[in-house]
Parts: C-alpha cells; sequence; structure tokens
C-alpha cells in the first residue's frame, strides 16, 4: 500500500515538473517598447494637480496639511508625561 502511494506521488510530482517547463518564464517577448514624449515632472505635476481638484476622492485619501499648533515641543511633552503619570492615558489592552 505504502510503494503504490509512494510511485503514484512520484509520477505526479514528474508530470507536474514536467508541464511546468513549457514556457519561459521572463516573458520578455511579450513586453512592450514606447518612446515617451513627455518629461517625468511634467506627468507628476499635472497628477498631482488632478488630485486636488478632483472631486470625486474622498477626502480621507487626500493628503491634508499638518495641524498648526501654538504649543512648542517641549510644553507638550510635559503635558503627556503628565498625563500619563495622572492615569489618563490608556495603555494596553485598555485602549
Amino acid at each position: 500500500m505504502k510503494s503504490s502511494a509512494l510511485i503514484a506521488i512520484a509520477s505526479l510530482a514528474l508530470l507536474a515538473s514536467v508541464g511546468a517547463r513549457a514556457d519561459e518564464a521572463d516573458g520578455s517577448q511579450h513586453a512592450l517598447q514606447f518612446q515617451s514624449t513627455r518629461s517625468s515632472s511634467d506627468v507628476t505635476a499635472e497628477a498631482r494637480a488632478e488630485a486636488r481638484a478632483d472631486k470625486t476622492i474622498p477626502s480621507a485619501s487626500k493628503v491634508h496639511p499638518g495641524a498648526k499648533s501654538g504649543m512648542d515641543r517641549a510644553t507638550v511633552r510635559n503635558e503627556a508625561a503628565q498625563a500619563l503619570r495622572a492615569g489618563q492615558i490608556p495603555f494596553g489592552e485598555a485602549a
């Protein structure tokens, strides 16, 4: 029973490996050759302008400018440290 199963598996593996070598893997014969007439900076600028002007894109998908704050970095760090010591910032599975 075991030897017949092993022979069957080996023959299936042999058939699969022969079928896998039917064609070249690189596919270079299907590559398109073309010459661009526009520079990449023109295309990038046009894409950015279209993304800003397009109203069909959800606002969550657009890049938003950063929020401006009136506090400096040291003040924010100190307030965060005080809130953490006071237990106002959840962490772990409680978050």
